[in-house]
């Protein structure tokens, strides 16, 4: 596949942290936010092998389902999370009101809203979107997942209607985040006329190639966010094989983890 570095010419790549064996994509607006913990994870810090070195998260890709395990164990207790929520991803725009501390796995869902203390939840990506949205203000977060076609179902847009209509929050104090995923240099759709909506085109960069960085952020623009409460981490997870799997690079592979929620809620 071809890339262009020119289509990340207008992004600037968010800052790599290390603690200890973990590698780390920082967003330095979730940064400000007290008693948050979140982690946009790159491939590494787990005890996977091969195709799934190292800290793959996802059981239904072929690894060991007790490294998978151990693994999210390693981020809960990095995270200093009671537990760590998620659900198989099926590209819907299903959202899980997570209630149940004692449930920790989900048949179905895309999205998830939390708003107890200690409890993370997760999304799994492989070049697909992970967008991280937070109300500080009424310390709850959620956590998106976002492929092509839920950029077409503007799940975001839900996602953020349902934290506005179901719990009080207002748009302009939303912060959210977009963490490493299918950049505009390698996001080649070449049959975009049957799969994408016309409005989606004018986000070419070049023939066939798409920035849906640039759709989310416009999506949670509409949604009530402001500009200044967006940030998009700037990481092509195809074009970085040293730190991220990605799923059109190789199909067997395995999924980093983007996880988010509030230690405590004073």
């Amino acid at each position: 596949m071809s890339r262009t570095p020119d289509a990340l010419r207008i992004y600037r790549k968010s800052p790599l942290i290390r603690k200890g064996s973990f590698c780390l994509v920082c967003s330095t607006l979730l940064d400000q936010i007290p008693g948050l913990a979140y982690g946009f994870f790159t491939r590494h810090g787990g005890i996977s092998k091969g195709y799934y070195k190292s800290l793959n998260v996802a059981y239904s890709v072929g690894d060991d389902p007790e490294n998978v395990s151990r693994n999210i164990e390693f981020i809960r207790k990095f995270l200093g999370f009671k537990s760590i929520v998620w659900g198989r991803q099926v590209h819907g725009t299903k959202i899980v009101f997570v209630n149940d501390e004692k449930k920790w796995h989900y048949p179905e869902a895309d999205a998830f809203i939390v708003k107890s203390a200690g409890v993370g939840i997760m999304i799994k990506t492989g070049d697909c979107q992970a967008i991280l949205i937070v109300d500080p203000e009424l310390k709850i977060t959620a956590a998106v997942h976002c492929g092509w076609r839920g950029s077409v179902k503007n799940i975001v847009e839900k996602v953020v209607n349902m934290l506005c209509l179901e719990f009080g929050s207002k748009p302009a104090n939303l912060v959210a985040a977009v963490g490493p995923s299918l950049g505009p240099c390698c996001a080649e759709f070449v049959n975009f006329k049957r799969e994408l909506p016309k409005p989606f085109w004018k986000y070419q960069v070049r023939p066939k190639f798409f920035d849906f960085w640039a759709i989310t952020k416009n999506q949670l623009i509409q949604a009530g966010l402001t500009s200044e409460n967006i940030d998009i981490t700037g990481w092509c997870t195809f074009c970085n094989p040293d730190l991220f799997f990605s799923y059109r690079r190789r199909k067997k592979s395995g999924r980093m983890a983007a996880v988010i929620g509030f230690r405590n809620i004073a």
